[in-house]
C-alpha cells in the first residue's frame, strides 16, 4: 500500500509545484503589465485636451499638439498595409493554393519566416540604402515602404494558414462546377476566409503602428501639417521618442499623450482582430 503511495503522492506534490511556479510567473507578468499601463494612463491623461488633436507638435515652451504626428502615422500606416495586404495576399495564396509542397515554395516559406522575425531597424536600414540616400531625402513614401515591409509576411503566413484550413469540399465543389481554379480562389476560397484574412491585416496594422526605428531612417519627422509624402513626414513613434528625451516638461506632456493614443489603437485593432477571428458557435 505504501509502495502505491508514496509515487502517486510525488505526482501530487509535483504537480503542485509546477501549479504554483507556473501561478506565480503569471501574477509577476501580469502586474509588470498592469504597472505599465498604470503608468502609461495616469501620464498619458494628463496631457491629453483638444490642442492634441488640433494643433501640430509645438517649439518648446510653445502651445500645440500632435496633428500632424498623427496623420503622417495614419498615413504612412495605411499605404504600408495596403501595399503589405496586396503583396501578402497573393503570397499567401500562391503558397496555399499553388505551391503546396514544392521545393521553391519551401525556400519562399522559409525567406517569409527570416523576415517576420527580422529585426525592424534592419528593414529600415534596408529602405535607407535602396529609396534614401539615392533620392538623397528623407520621405514619407520611404517610411510607408519600411512599414509595408514589415507587415506582409504577417499578412502572407496569416493567409496561407486560414487558406489551407478551408474544406477540400469547397474547392472540388466550385471546380465540379467548371468553374476556373482562379475564380475558385477568388469567389469561393477568399470569401469562405474573408474573416482571418481581415484579421491578419487588422494584426499586421496593430505590429507596424508603433514602429520608431525604421520610421527614424525613412520617413524621420516633421515639425509642420504637411501631407506631401514626398517629404519628411512627421509621425507619432519618432516624435515620442524625441519628445521624451527631451528636457522640456510640455514635450513629455505630448510624449506621454502620444503613447497612450498609440497604445489605444493597438488595443482597439487587438480586440476588433479577436471578435473577428472568434469562430462562431454551432447548435
Amino acid at each position: 500500500m505504501s509502495r502505491t503511495y508514496a509515487p502517486r503522492l510525488s505526482r501530487r506534490l509535483g504537480n503542485a509545484a509546477f501549479l504554483v511556479f507556473a501561478c506565480a510567473a503569471t501574477a509577476v507578468a501580469l502586474i509588470a503589465l498592469f504597472a505599465i499601463l498604470w503608468a502609461l494612463v495616469k501620464q498619458g491623461v494628463e496631457g491629453l485636451n483638444l490642442q492634441v488633436f488640433t494643433q501640430s507638435t509645438p517649439a518648446p515652451g510653445s502651445e500645440g499638439g500632435l496633428l500632424n504626428a498623427i496623420l503622417g502615422s495614419i498615413m504612412m500606416s495605411t499605404l504600408g498595409l495596403a501595399g503589405a495586404v496586396f503583396v501578402g495576399v497573393l503570397a499567401g495564396t500562391w503558397l496555399s493554393e499553388y505551391s503546396r509542397n514544392s521545393a521553391y515554395g519551401r525556400v519562399v516559406r522559409f525567406v517569409n519566416d527570416v523576415l517576420l522575425s527580422a529585426p525592424s531597424i534592419l528593414i529600415g536600414l534596408f529602405i535607407y540604402g535602396i529609396m534614401v540616400a539615392p533620392m538623397k531625402g528623407f520621405s514619407g513614401y520611404a517610411g510607408a515602404a519600411a512599414l509595408g515591409l514589415i507587415a506582409a509576411p504577417v499578412i502572407t503566413r496569416t493567409t496561407e494558414d486560414v487558406l489551407r484550413l478551408q474544406p477540400i469540399s469547397l474547392r472540388e465543389a466550385s471546380v465540379a462546377l467548371g468553374a476556373p481554379v482562379w475564380r475558385t480562389i477568388l469567389q469561393v476560397i477568399w470569401r469562405s476566409a474573408k474573416a482571418g484574412m481581415l484579421t491578419g491585416a487588422l494584426l499586421a496594422f496593430a505590429r507596424i503602428s508603433g514602429e520608431t526605428a525604421p520610421l527614424l531612417f525613412t520617413a524621420l519627422n516633421n515639425q509642420f501639417l504637411s501631407l506631401d509624402m514626398s517629404k519628411p513626414t512627421a509621425n507619432l513613434p519618432v516624435v515620442i521618442f524625441q519628445f521624451a528625451l527631451s528636457a522640456y516638461d510640455d514635450w513629455r506632456r505630448l510624449a506621454w499623450a502620444g503613447a497612450l493614443l498609440i497604445a489605444a489603437a493597438v488595443l482597439t485593432v487587438t480586440v476588433i482582430a479577436r471578435i473577428l477571428a472568434r469562430e462562431p458557435k454551432r447548435s
